[in-house]
């Protein structure tokens, strides 16, 4: 018997966008224990905003299994929130009604500003530094700076130790901006690797004096720097096997006639973000368009090359969404659509 060391994740209770929380309890197992082995364990959620004082009892209910290979015997362990009978999923929990299919693919595009002393990384004290144009996909320290890149490259080794299926990084389009691609088979396994991958980035930032900074426009709307977004690509068994023209137009249409609910799970904020400008839609518009990255939607030339099959690219989820509500809320719209 070893003594593993298990650090429950979970959501707290903040709104609009609910922080991470983690502890950790130690338990004795022969091997990696399995998701089935894993204990329910109760929190006061009178300090994460999830209850009162007076009743405070939540209950922490493991839903997915990692390793974690900064730990002796570490296991990440992603949670949902119940109410005290351990049953009834709990307001906050966003993930347990959401829907799911394990034949929906998504594909999350994680974007982020690394920030130290209240300004992202290269940033001078007071200023700005060069316009945009070099940082993206960038090389050298004038562009990426000392750090970021150990950062980022430290956080992709983590993710793959862990098993998430982290697809890869690169330097985005903002000093300081970075991005993480994660993939996933059913909405609630890719948004369970995408909640324990930034969990995993921020606490690796902890030793760098770094923060994370997923507000999907930090530097001010009337600023001309690029925000942070959380592309979603998506894909059914309908989509990737059979499609056709007539599906796409029928599917484009009830995007477009859900364009409020969407917005509404797409993140907060997101006014500031989507102007119409830095390769935006405006907010209150939809569109869609082959390859055009300024479109609500963007239609990759690999769809219509194929007879309208394959994925397509919702950009007008943030930085700071949950990735729960939002390939819920977009397997609600594909499901209003009648296969031809």
């Amino acid at each position: 018997m070893a003594k593993y060391k298990l650090e429950y994740i979970w959501l707290d209770g903040y709104t609009p966008v609910p922080n991470l929380r983690s502890k950790t309890q130690i338990k004795e197992y022969e091997s990696f224990p399995t998701l089935e082995q894993l204990p329910n364990w109760g929190f006061d959620g009178s300090s994460t905003q999830q209850a009162e004082g007076r009743s405070s009892d939540c209950v922490l209910k493991p839903v997915a299994v990692f390793p974690d290979t900064t730990r002796k015997n570490g296991v990440l362990v992603m949670c949902e929130v119940m109410m005290p009978d351990g049953v009834t999923p709990h307001p906050s929990n966003s993930r347990a009604t959401i829907l799911d299919d394990p034949g929906a693919w998504f594909g999350f595009e994680q974007e982020y500003f690394l920030y130290q002393d209240g300004r992202p990384l290269g940033f001078p004290e007071g200023g700005y530094p060069a316009p945009q144009g070099p940082y993206y996909t960038g090389v050298g320290y004038k562009n990426v700076g000392d750090i970021a890149r150990q950062i980022v490259e430290e956080h992709l080794d983590l993710c793959l130790d862990a098993g998430i299926n982290h697809e890869g990084i690169n330097a985005e389009v903002a000093k300081g901006q970075w991005e993480f691609q994660i993939f996933g088979k059913g909405s609630k396994k890719c948004a369970d690797q995408m909640w324990v991958a930034r969990y995993l980035l921020i606490r690796l930032c902890e030793k760098y004096c770094v923060d994370v900074e997923f507000h999907c426009k930090p530097l001010g709307k009337d600023l001309d720097w690029n925000g942070s977004g959380m592309h979603a690509n998506f894909s059914t068994d309908y989509l990737r096997e059979t499609g056709g023209k007539e599906y796409f137009e029928a599917l484009m249409a009830a995007f477009a006639k859900n364009l409020n609910e969407h917005i509404a799970v797409y993140g907060p904020d997101n006014h500031m973000r989507l102007t119409g400008l830095h390769e935006t839609q405006s907010i209150d518009k939809f569109t869609y368009g082959i390859a055009d990255r300024g479109s609500s939607v963007r239609v990759p030339h690999s769809f219509i090359n194929n007879g309208y099959k394959g994925y397509l690219e919702d950009r007008r989820p943030n930085s700071q969404g949950d990735p729960y509500a939002i390939a819920s809320r977009i397997l609600a719209t594909i499901a209003e659509v009648p296969k031809p």
